[in-house]
């Protein structure tokens, strides 16, 4: 078994790049996201599978809608959210990418029916 491995973020396709199916992993969820300019991404929270997710921004700039809170996000920040909130990334002027990882904080990780 290899003991690692390597993925081209530009070789996935979709919106949402299956970076942790790509790679193998099994100990925790990892996305590539790229969103265009001005668009609003899926809002959505964890809560049913305890997910803590932690969001690293790449490139660009926009907001993170946090339940009814905005925070403005940008290339060089890292956020932290809880699986209860709901969560709304809203890309700025340019295209918002950023990388999102995540795990159950009490049980076992298991990978999502879409990837």
């Amino acid at each position: 078994m290899a003991r690692y491995n390597v993925v081209d973020f530009q070789g996935l396709e979709g919106p949402v790049k299956k970076v942790r199916k790509a790679l193998g992993a099994r100990a925790f969820g990892v996305n590539f996201f790229d969103l265009p300019p001005g668009m609003e991404g899926h809002a959505h929270d964890e809560r049913e599978r305890d997910h803590e997710e932690v969001y690293v921004y790449v490139r660009g700039s926009g907001t993170l809608r946090l339940d009814s809170e905005e925070i403005e996000v940008r290339e060089g920040l890292a956020v932290r959210v809880d699986p209860v909130v709901r969560r709304q990334p809203i890309a700025g002027d340019e295209v918002l990418a950023w990388v999102a990882i995540g795990a159950p904080r009490d049980t076992r990780y298991e990978p999502p029916d879409w990837g």
